[in-house]
């Protein structure tokens, strides 16, 4: 059953924390001047690069993100069907696309998948209500919006792919995370990782990217394996992980 609005805000008022993506078209992400998200995470201090500290703002004005995240001149650096047809999913894939912001991947998704789901899943509640009134208004019937937390994301069913794109470089703790993950993903489960290169004309400020060196270091601590990756992409790297069957469970 598709989740109504009135789910969409019942699951707002128990979560009210604030993650989504740093898409942008612009050269750099703004400066990070609002407060740090409200739960006992660390906060970013120079030293993002270091095991897992998250680069934190406010994605709480959804009409402003959309016209910043859907910008069509977003389609040009981010080439989102390119990924998409990488992935080479399968008509009946379930994916969770966390960190979706206004559904930006997650509403082609679902048409790359259009007998299987996707689950939207955003730690902003008024991002949440914006995917789930974006899918009503484009007809999209097999994408769902949900709303997780900083430290898990509400994936309600097991997925053949967890896609991160332009997010991971804001998440706290992520071996961790990444953890937890592992125990919604189907036996061949992937998790594929877009975020930007250190030398992106775009994206967050230099001190909040990571190396893709970085990102499998912690997947593998997390439990994963590197798989393929996609290299074609101007300013960001596609890297994809499965989990390694003699990790130790998630905690």
């Amino acid at each position: 059953m598709r989740p109504t609005l009135s789910r969409v805000r019942i699951f707002a008022a128990l979560a009210p924390l604030t993650l989504a993506q740093c898409a942008t078209t612009q050269p750099q992400c703004p400066a990070a001047t609002t407060p740090a998200m409200p739960h006992n995470q660390h906060t970013h201090q120079g030293q993002h690069g270091r095991h897992g500290e998250g680069f934190h703002r406010r994605f709480d004005d959804a009409q402003r993100w959309a016209q910043v995240f859907d910008d069509p001149a977003r389609d040009a650096w981010q080439r989102p069907d390119e990924v998409i047809r990488w992935l080479a999913l399968a008509p009946d894939a379930r994916v969770a696309d966390l960190g979706a912001g206004t559904g930006y991947f997650a509403a082609r998704l679902a048409r790359a998948v259009p007998s299987g789901r996707v689950w939207a899943e955003d730690i902003e509640p008024t991002l949440v209500v914006h995917m789930q009134q974006r899918f009503v208004r484009e007809g999209i019937a097999n994408a769902f919006a949900t709303l997780g937390t900083a430290e898990s994301p509400l994936v309600p069913e097991l997925v053949d792919l967890v896609l991160v794109v332009d997010t991971y470089h804001h998440i706290s703790d992520r071996p961790a995370f990444f953890q937890r993950i592992r125990e919604r993903l189907r036996p061949s489960g992937r998790v594929v990782i877009v975020d930007f290169r250190m030398s992106a004309t775009m994206g967050p400020p230099a001190e909040h990217r990571l190396a893709p060196a970085v990102v499998t270091q912690e997947m593998t601590e997390a439990g994963y394996t590197a798989g393929p990756a996609l290299d074609t992409l101007p300013n960001q790297y596609v890297l994809s992980f499965v989990a390694n069957s003699q990790a130790n469970p998630p905690r």
